[in-house]
């Protein structure tokens, strides 16, 4: 379903059915030895991903290729565009993992904050964007860098798990390819782990598919099934979140207890301007400080309905303290997914936690 529709209608619409049909996202393949045709091998074909992956594609608007996990995604990409010996520039406030995966492979890591300054891409086989970036919600300008990139001869790739399909769309924005943790909002129920790659180069898209099969990263069928039933709602998950991070911005703003608010969405952050140019919503991530890892324990035993983890994107308001797990931040410092609560019950509960 093409874009003159609306996220509502295009996100509904990825499971179709005829007269007679069920609305279902379609059967679950466990293998697909028995299908013959395109179907020969269970690690190499699946009816059940290609449902999902089709779906996602029309949403990034390119051609997604499906992974057990986000990182799975973005190391079968890299494994793929990159060679012994070429550079490539990360976000030094992205996700950190990332940065641990590419410390290891044999090539030259330039680093930049997702804010700037960049450095020249002259001799830069690979520029990877996370925007906005996890956990700081910084963005960068997409469609600037990615011209940049491109006049140098450089590939840009961006993650945008924070954003989602519907909240940024950086194919449009003249990015080479998308990676993403659908770990996240995409499943959106916090009991799935996917990723995929979508790019809008079709010989790129084989590359990496051929990469899956041959590393066997390959997605569970009930997996994508899930992922691709809870895709109808993506629409309405997303923007429940969001009104709920908009209430809470405007709660915690001025309280004593918190420093460092942060989410795009609010006309005063800095990171507002550009991502009001680029992106279609602003979801449902808030990042901010309370005094110490204790203030953030103290708040999660008082809390009712935001719980502790380390994922996002779900049903469930969350929360995660960074430092725990090597981000170079403060140890107060917070990421809160908003979740789909009554938005009056959700603000007076993390009210009455400070």
């Amino acid at each position: 379903m093409g874009p003159e529709y609306g996220d509502g209608t295009r996100v509904v619409h990825t499971v179709s059915a005829g007269a007679g049909e069920p609305f279902l996202a379609g059967p679950v393949f466990a293998s697909a030895y028995h299908l013959g045709g395109e179907n020969t091998y269970g690690r190499s074909h699946n009816p059940t991903w290609r449902a999902l992956e089709a779906a996602l594609g029309s949403l990034d608007g390119g051609e997604a290729v499906l992974f057990p996990s986000g990182m799975a995604a973005i190391s079968t990409f890299l494994r793929v565009v990159l060679r012994p010996g070429d550079t490539v520039v990360l976000p030094s406030d992205g996700y950190y993992l990332t940065r641990d995966l590419v410390a290891e492979l044999p090539v030259t890591v330039v680093e930049a904050p997702t804010t700037g300054p960049y450095p020249s891409f002259d001799g830069v086989r690979l520029v990877l964007l996370e925007s906005p970036s996890n956990p700081g919600l910084d963005v960068c300008d997409i469609a600037a860098l990615a011209a940049a990139a491109h006049e140098a001869g450089a590939l840009l790739a961006v993650d945008n798990t924070t954003a989602t399909p519907l909240g940024q769309r950086p194919l449009e924005l003249g990015a080479d390819a998308v990676v993403s943790s659908d770990t996240k909002a995409v499943a959106g129920h916090s009991d799935v782990l996917l990723g995929h790659v979508s790019t809008v180069d079709h010989a790129l898209a084989e590359e990496v598919r051929a990469a899956r099969t041959v590393g066997g990263a390959i997605p569970g069928p009930f997996e994508a099934w899930l992922a691709h039933r809870g895709l109808g709602t993506l629409d309405l998950r997303l923007t429940r979140q969001a009104e709920n991070a908009a209430a809470l911005h405007a709660a915690l703003t001025g309280r004593p207890e918190v420093t460092g608010l942060r989410w795009p969405g609010a006309p005063e952050d800095p990171a507002h301007a550009v991502a009001a140019k680029q992106m279609r919503r602003f979801g449902g991530v808030l990042t901010f400080v309370l005094r110490d890892a204790a203030a953030v324990a103290a708040f999660l035993e008082r809390s009712r309905l935001v719980a502790a983890s380390t994922s996002f994107g779900g049903l469930h308001t969350t929360l995660d303290r960074r430092a725990q797990w090597g981000d170079p931040v403060p140890e107060g410092l917070v990421r809160l997914s908003a979740g789909c609560e009554d938005t009056a019950d959700l603000v007076a509960d993390v009210l009455a936690s400070l």
